[in-house]
Parts: structure tokens; sequence; C-alpha cells
């Protein structure tokens, strides 16, 4: 059994560790498009748009799906064409695994928020 608070909690802080000082800005319109959108939605945001934060924040991401249990493991590589066919293919298959991964998620990046604000 896993506690997902304290894994989204890590993967948060090392978010903001290692993003710069726009990573506030992205986490935060990340998040909005994954309460919108979805997890798939929100990793095609971060690779489209957010080109200099999203080699910061899709690793944790994908990172924390993978501390999930599911046996999801890791995209092949980091391009970002088979990052949105891993999500589409190991992640998006069950409905039931989808919604938590989009909870857990939404939780990192809501800690990554924060703590991104508390940095400043």
């Amino acid at each position: 059994m896993h506690n997902l608070d304290r894994l989204a909690a890590e993967h948060a802080q090392a978010v903001v560790q290692s993003g710069d000082q726009n990573i506030e800005t992205t986490v935060t319109k990340a998040l909005g498009v994954l309460q919108e959108h979805g997890v798939y939605a929100c990793f095609l945001y971060l690779l489209a748009k957010e080109k200099s934060n999203s080699k910061t924040v899709v690793p944790k991401m994908l990172d924390l799906l993978d501390g999930l249990g599911f046996g999801w493991g890791q995209p092949v590589d980091q391009k970002p064409e088979t990052i949105l066919k891993h999500i589409n293919e190991k992640v998006s298959n069950d409905l039931e695994r989808l919604l938590l991964a989009k909870e857990t998620l939404e939780q990192m990046l809501i800690y990554a928020r924060y703590g991104a604000k508390a940095r400043e």
C-alpha cells in the first residue's frame, strides 16, 4: 500500500527544486488543464506549450505515475510522441486507475504550486 499523499508531496518538492522562476505559472496552468480536460490533455499541454519547464514537470509526473504501482513503467524515451503514446496506452486504458492517476497528479501539482509560492 502506497501513501499517495507523501508520493505526491515528494514529487512536488522535486519539481519546485528543479524548476526555474516560472515554475509556478507552468504548474498552475498544467493544473487547470488537468482539472478541466484530464491526464492526457495535461501532458499534451506541457509538451506543446511549456517547452522549458516541461523538461522538469513531465518526468516528475511520469515518475509519480510509475510509483503508483500499477506496472505502467516509463516511456522508452522522452520524445513527446512516445510519452503521449505511453499515457494513452498504459494510463488511460482503465477508468478507475485513470481517475486515481488524475487525483494524485492533481495533488502533486497543487503542492508544487504552493511550494513554488513559498519559495518566493
